[in-house]
């Protein structure tokens, strides 16, 4: 017979979620590793290198916390939501609708995920 949802799942999950959005997770230190030199050695201006990562997100249709990992230190640099914006209308003839549709569903859910997390340290 099922248990009874004490909410406890949920609560664990949230603690993960905000775990990793606050870049705590080992995963994610071994992948901000591996990121340390990558503007410098793109020879790219931050606002230009945040936009050529998220098409690159978008094009291989990664994961909400890719985005949500990725968007903050994009808006930290002065990537606005009209730049992001045109960049999904720039790359969606090659990479198609669904792939749009895909990044723009996950972009709201981390965000949606970044929101509680910054409500809930307020308050």
């Amino acid at each position: 017979m099922p248990e009874a949802n004490t909410g406890q799942g949920s609560m664990e999950t949230q603690e993960r979620l905000t775990d990793v959005a606050r870049g705590s997770a080992p995963v994610l230190e071994q992948l901000a590793a591996m990121n340390l030199d990558t503007l410098d050695n793109s020879g790219l201006d931050e606002p230009t290198y945040h936009l050529v990562r998220l098409a690159a997100l978008v094009a291989s249709d990664a994961a909400s916390v890719s985005y949500l990992v990725n968007m903050g230190p994009a808006a930290d640099a002065g990537v606005t939501l009209e730049q992001a914006q045109g960049v999904m209308v720039a790359i969606s003839p090659i990479v198609g609708s669904a792939r749009i549709a895909s990044a723009a569903g996950k972009i709201l859910r981390a965000y949606g995920v970044a929101g509680a997390i910054e409500e809930a340290e307020e308050g």
